[in-house]
């Protein structure tokens, strides 16, 4: 049932993804029930073309833990991303894509490696072979590749999706459209600590992929060059004594 505080939110970003909604919904409720957590489901439609959000108030009307953002217009994955997190009234934030690659049963295995870190987020490494085809998988290589030497992180799969974290971890980040590739190594920057694990990755089934090699790897350059001068120029102070 609806909860004041959730445990966790689940945080669903949507760009014209009709044909899988109905089902992801699903798929995360058959991993969620089990917990007996309280919990929410908050689905950003980012102004979708299709009946995407017709289909997100279709299954509002019977699901308690359900809530919806439609964005005005169509504003990008960090938008949504964003407008979902902020949101988001859960001790913990998991966020996943809406296009059923990203496999709601990993919620448990997330849920347990918060227990010794602050954000967890989920490599496709080891299964991408079986969810992708090999334009993907290679640009994903070489996208990762570079942003690992550019911002001197050790990020694995920057740019899956798939994260979970404490909600203190995103209070302070600024919004910056491309966030979302870069959300590890943000609150890395926060003082917070970050590890990865593995998880299964599908096939897509229905709808068209908003990816390629052109916004994996060069449409973000400029962001990461962003990163890499913050993470530079960053500072730290700590309070010895307080009066009052």
């Amino acid at each position: 049932m609806a909860h004041d505080s959730p445990a966790v939110s689940i945080v669903l970003p949507c760009y014209n993804e009709e044909g899988n909604v109905r089902a992801l919904l699903k798929a995360v409720h058959e991993a969620l029930d089990p917990l007996q957590l309280p919990c929410e489901i908050i689905v950003i439609d980012d102004g979708s073309t299709d009946g995407s959000w017709a289909a997100v108030k279709e299954c509002a009307a019977r699901d308690p833990l359900l809530r919806g953002l439609r964005l005005a217009r169509n504003c990008g994955q960090s938008a949504a991303l964003w407008a979902g997190i902020k949101a988001a009234r859960g001790r913990v934030i998991i966020t996943l894509d809406a296009d059923l690659q990203n496999d709601p049963r990993d919620v448990p295995a997330f849920l347990r490696a918060l227990e010794k870190f602050d954000c967890v987020c989920g490599s496709r490494v080891a299964a991408r072979g079986r969810g992708d085809n090999w334009v993907r998988i290679a640009s994903s290589r070489i996208a990762n590749w570079v942003r690992n030497r550019v911002s001197g992180d050790d990020i694995q799969d920057a740019g899956c999706s798939y994260r979970a974290f404490k909600r203190e971890c995103v209070a302070d980040l600024k919004f910056f459209k491309g966030m979302h590739r870069f959300l590890p190594t943000l609150i890395k920057m926060e003082g917070f600590t970050v590890a990865e694990i593995p998880i299964s990755h599908h096939r897509r089934l229905a709808g068209q992929t908003h990816y390629g090699v052109w916004n994996r790897l060069f449409a973000s350059f400029y962001d990461l060059l962003a990163v890499r001068w913050m993470k530079k120029r960053m500072f730290r102070w700590e309070i010895a004594e307080k009066i009052n």
